[in-house]
């Protein structure tokens, strides 16, 4: 069985908390692409983590957890994240942890580059996590970047560095003007966070097809949603990487196989960090309202988050681009704080009403339109069945199912693990 978690919307719905809750019926847990711009919090009875670059599935022992090749590691980030699992009491070892050969290293002047060019662009900034991933991504495609791999020849590694750091000092020194990379800093840099990380790299393609010959069950964990897609998402306010299931498998390092399930997950509400076009935005006191009640920060960069209600526009699209057979609904419960509930069914272009997400070029011009239902204006957080939720909250689900034609299967009301309703 191979499964899929994916984002329906712009990110930040939630799939790290069912992650984390699927993960025990499976063997093994894959992140296939992104690096720590990513940050799924997971609550259990054992804490609350922040999880950047490590897969969801780290949380539970007797879970293999991959890093696949379409991966770009922070290798100094990954070495804290680790101390501070370790901290925690959450075991990890080459058993239980593996990094593909071939995922890619970002360097420290990709983070200075990310930086510069938000810093340039000013007021047209793209809204950059500043993590250095549309850099690193750059020289991957570029062919002048690090593969994991390449920490098991630090000599040959060297000599390479030699070239790839002169090419980048045209940018960085002559382009941005800003003091030079040196080679001895680059060189620090794999030998101090590389070297403690090399018996857990290996070939995971062949681990994952083997896994998968030998019967065992692989959960796919993505990074944000189908609208940061660096293809299918809001050019050029996306990230840098495919956030889409179909791309799982390629990412993962396993080409050849195919997914058999794909989730999606969304919030019962709309929320995006960063810049670019939000049609269903909230703004002032109501947003404030809103983001308050369901503690909207980016896990990764702390950023409040912009916030509004469903988008069902938004989400048929991602979810028609995730494939999505099933859908998870998150932070239910945020939403009781209402005695009625917008949703935005259709945009406003140009005098017109339209239920078809349009191409982002699009975007900008579009108005948002609202219909309301009844809210149920009653603490939902200890339901557990379905027939403990109020009839108004299941006909708000039935009305997101109807408006997506989507299959919503669980329905998250809390951030506790055990937090959720199965609806069918």
């Amino acid at each position: 069985m191979l499964t899929s978690v994916c984002g329906i919307n712009w990110g930040d719905e939630g799939k790290g908390k069912m992650v984390d809750l699927l993960s025990r019926d499976y063997d093994i847990v894959c992140r296939y692409q992104g690096g720590n711009n990513a940050g799924h919090t997971v609550i259990n009875e054992r804490g609350k983590f922040i999880l950047n670059l490590l897969p969801s599935g780290i949380l539970r022992e007797n879970v293999v957890n991959v890093l696949g090749l379409g991966m770009v590691v922070d290798i100094k980030h990954l070495f804290e994240e680790m101390q501070r699992l370790r901290a925690a009491g959450i075991s990890i070892t080459p058993e239980n942890l593996k990094i593909s050969d071939r995922a890619e290293i970002t360097m420290p002047y990709h983070v200075l580059l990310d930086c510069l060019e938000e810093d340039r662009l000013a007021g047209k900034k793209f809204g950059s996590t500043r993590r250095g991933i549309a850099p690193v991504y750059a020289d991957r495609y570029m062919k002048k970047g690090f593969r994991m791999g390449e920490l098991f020849d630090l000599a040959k590694l060297r000599a390479r560095a030699e070239e790839i750091v002169e090419w980048k000092n045209l940018t960085v020194a002559g382009g941005y003007k800003h003091a030079p990379v040196t080679v001895e800093e680059v060189m620090e840099y794999f030998e101090r966070y590389g070297a403690p990380l090399k018996d857990y790299i290996c070939d995971v393609g062949l681990y994952l097809n083997n896994a998968h010959k030998a019967g065992k069950r692989i959960l796919f964990e993505a990074q944000l949603g189908a609208l940061r897609d660096v293809d299918y998402g809001i050019i050029p306010y996306t990230s840098s990487s495919l956030t889409i299931a179909a791309y799982a498998p390629i990412g993962a390092g396993v080409p050849n196989l195919k997914l058999d399930r794909s989730i999606g997950v969304m919030k019962a509400y709309s929320t995006c960090v960063g810049e670019g076009p939000f049609t269903a935005e909230y703004f002032g006191e109501q947003a404030e309202k809103l983001r308050a009640a369901g503690g909207e920060y980016g896990a990764a960069t702390g950023r409040p988050r912009r916030v509004g209600p469903f988008d069902a526009v938004a989400s048929s699209y991602g979810i028609r681009c995730q494939g999505a057979d099933e859908v998870v609904l998150t932070k239910l419960d945020i939403l009781s704080i209402y005695d009625e509930i917008e949703i935005c069914t259709a945009y406003e272009l140009n005098g017109k009403l339209i239920t078809d997400f349009p191409s982002p070029v699009f975007l900008e011009a579009c108005k948002p339109h609202f219909e309301k239902v009844k809210g149920w204006r009653s603490d939902i957080s200890k339901c557990r069945k379905r027939e403990e939720l109020p009839r108004e909250a299941l006909d708000y689900i039935a009305f997101i199912e109807e408006r997506c034609s989507c299959n919503i299967t669980y329905a998250a009301v809390g951030p506790e693990r055990d937090a959720v309703v199965k609806l069918k």
